[in-house]
């Protein structure tokens, strides 16, 4: 990965945490329980309150990105 997208992509994260704290403390406290066959679900909310949402069985491939991301922004 080019080091500046990756500085880049570490500010955004660091702003990112610092105008919603319970989004990541929500990721670090449901990640030791992520594991392959996991379900993951999301939800969207509108404006207008029209809301959608999706989800995804984890994989051992989703596993190892997670693992990366999670390098790469700590």
């Amino acid at each position: 990965m080019n080091p500046m997208a990756l500085m880049q992509l570490k500010g955004l994260y660091n702003k990112f945490e610092a105008n919603h704290p319970k989004v990541p403390m929500f990721f670090k406290a449901a990640g030791g329980s992520i594991g392959e066959g996991s379900i993951i679900e999301i939800s969207v909310t509108d404006p207008a309150g029209k809301k959608m949402t999706t989800n995804m069985r984890v994989t051992e491939q989703d596993l190892e990105l997670f693992q990366q991301l999670k390098s790469a922004l700590n």
